[in-house]
């Protein structure tokens, strides 16, 4: 564990309280996801300074993939008792067989967690420096714009709202909060294993980037906020065009057939993800898309995914479940 007696002032918990007042209402549940690290740890103590204790409470999800787990369940339960906020324990186990990759497999089984929470709304810790690492990711593995907006800071995972109230705050703003209210966090080992994608973006590609560029880690999250407003442009456009389009649940196939094909390919990963389906890779998707737009009257083009296939029939494309 760490911890500090520096007394600096902050300003976190106004920012905190803004942020609040703008996105929640003054009777919703919260919840906060209590890794045992120093940002949840100041998430939670900010809220408490705020005065929600009372209609607040802490989840731990315990992945039982290291030999300390056990004592970070208890040092987040001792910590919540001290600070009068209920307390909730989940166990979960990692699927390392996947085909995932460990940190995504993990960060699955918490969501899953997360989602069975007794709250209306809850609050993560994740920060600027988050933010960066996953635009640096993302755009790594070559992502879109969706992908290059990086964290949301609200979303909406079926009944629960997920919210972020510290993805604009650096991590020495948050250090210099826990430092000056002399709290102690839990310092997982494994954040200094560089074998590990985001560790080596944070310790190594961040640091080496901050060394040139002081603003990056801000500069970076920033550009996230610039993807994000984008994103958002690019689902209102999907929205017109789907109403300008259908036919039904489907498609007509003459008026996306007018439509650039980015915009088609737009509209069609728009609606992939209103259906919660996996969209296809990139070039899957374009080659897909081109076939509509040049596929004569006697062409069915289809596109098979996991959850079930894009078809074009009868001049409408359709988009059909496994049964």
């Amino acid at each position: 564990m760490a911890a500090s007696r520096n007394n600096p002032s902050s300003s976190l918990p106004a920012r905190v309280a803004a942020f609040l007042s703008a996105q929640t209402s003054g009777d919703e549940r919260l919840s906060v996801g209590l890794s045992g690290g120093c940002d949840s740890v100041v998430l939670l103590h900010v809220l408490v300074e705020l005065g929600l204790g009372e209609r607040l409470a802490a989840v731990h999800v315990h992945h039982g993939l290291s030999p300390n787990a056990g004592r970070w369940a208890s040092f987040c339960a001792d910590y919540c008792r001290r600070l009068g906020v209920a307390y909730g324990l989940a166990h979960v186990e990692v699927d390392r067989g996947s085909g995932l990759g460990l940190e995504a497999a993990a960060r699955m089984a918490r969501y899953q967690a997360f989602a069975a929470v007794a709250a209306d709304t809850l609050l993560l810790g994740h920060h600027q420096g988050d933010q960066a690492e996953t635009l640096l990711f993302n755009l790594l593995r070559g992502t879109g714009v969706t992908g290059a907006a990086a964290i949301p800071t609200n979303r909406q995972e079926g009944r629960l709202r997920i919210l972020r109230p510290l993805l604009g705050v650096s991590r020495d703003e948050i250090e210099a909060y826990a430092r000056a209210g002399q709290l102690e966090w839990i310092d997982d080992e494994s954040n200094a294993d560089t074998a590990l994608t985001r560790n080596f973006l944070r310790h190594e590609v961040l640091t080496a980037l901050a060394g040139r560029f002081p603003a990056a880690e801000r500069n970076l999250a920033q550009a996230a906020g610039h993807f994000a407003e984008a994103d958002a442009l690019l689902r209102e456009l999907a929205v017109i065009d789907w109403q300008a389009a259908a036919d039904g649940e489907g498609l007509k196939l003459s008026r996306l057939r007018e439509m650039s094909l980015p915009r088609l390919k737009n509209l069609l990963r728009h609606h992939l993800r209103q259906l919660c389906w996996q969209v296809p890779a990139a070039a899957r998707l374009e080659e897909f898309a081109r076939q509509l737009q040049s596929a004569g009257p006697d062409r069915h083009p289809a596109l098979d995914l996991a959850e079930g296939s894009m078809i074009a029939r009868r001049g409408v494309l359709c988009w059909v479940a496994r049964g």
